[in-house]
């Protein structure tokens, strides 16, 4: 599970302006059309076609916990793809993101200050040029250790420097343990 990608991910599914089908029969239908045959569908859900096209006409109704959740997922990573690119490229232009987090965070300073790691709750509105950056890394398959990198780096600017308004001296952010993540746009 990778808690920042998941967690853009929440954040851009908000955006949705209609809900994502919810029986099994409807989310295997909206894949069949978005893959063009039983097969591709089958073959990314790792089950038979017969079984997908029992779906699709509805003979099963109740899939097992494991395939309804491969399913949900793969619906919802296809649902409605222009509102998604829409909700990023005005996160990354000029609404900028949100982020709310109950993590350890610490910084590297001159000697004589208090950089200890301490357990914080933040919610920061962060620039767009950061939502930009969360956003493409996610698009080019970060890990989820770099996008933590990049979150690190804008909680340093807009949190504890107050875009260069103090602590001037700050080399590094140190952003570990987190106990809860959300982003939201």
């Amino acid at each position: 599970m990778s808690l920042f990608g998941d967690g853009l991910e929440a954040a851009v599914q908000k955006a949705f302006t209609r809900p994502a089908p919810k029986s099994a029969g409807a989310q295997m239908r909206y894949l069949v059309k978005q893959l063009k045959s039983t097969k591709a569908v089958a073959q990314m859900l790792r089950i038979s076609q017969r079984t997908v096209e029992r779906y699709v006409k509805d003979q099963i109704k109740k899939p097992r916990p494991d395939l309804a959740a491969r399913m949900e997922r793969e619906v919802k990573k296809r649902w409605q793809p222009q509102i998604r690119a829409k909700a990023k490229a005005r996160a990354a232009s000029t609404g900028g993101i949100v982020i709310d987090t109950r993590a350890r965070m610490g910084y590297t300073a001159p000697i004589g200050t208090t950089d200890q790691d301490r357990i914080r709750h933040l919610t920061v509105a962060l620039p767009p040029q950061y939502a930009a950056r969360l956003f493409d890394a996610q698009q080019q398959g970060a890990s989820d250790a770099r996008l933590q990198e990049i979150a690190a780096e804008a909680l340093k600017d807009v949190y504890f420097q107050d875009g260069g308004r103090r602590a001037g001296s700050l080399q590094e952010v140190r952003f570990t343990d987190v106990e809860h993540l959300e982003f939201d746009l």
